[in-house]
């Protein structure tokens, strides 16, 4: 679900007081890595993510999104935005 830039907005004042949950190191992705982003968005919906990785930041954090079905919502520096909705129960009602 592509998010609008209402949704956008709301997401990322919801993540500023955020801590990042998963840190991507220097091995980039790895399946470590992608089953501990998968378990913290299912429990979160929404997490800041830390990429190390060189200058393709934005691209991983796009790579990242797209391996566990998420949204990318900003990458700032190295920190990433990542969203995913749960179909039920979920926490965030995003704005139209």
């Amino acid at each position: 679900m592509p998010l609008n830039s209402r949704q956008r907005q709301f997401l990322k004042g919801e993540a500023h007081s955020l801590n990042p949950v998963v840190l991507l190191g220097n091995d980039g992705i790895t399946e470590g890595v992608l089953k501990e982003l998968d378990s913290s968005l299912e429990h979160h919906e929404l997490l800041k993510v830390r990429v190390n990785a060189g200058d393709s930041r934005k691209e991983q954090a796009q790579e990242l999104a797209d391996a566990v079905g998420a949204e990318l919502v900003q990458v700032i520096g190295r920190i990433a935005v990542l969203f995913r909705q749960r179909k039920q129960d979920s926490r965030f009602v995003l704005p139209r």
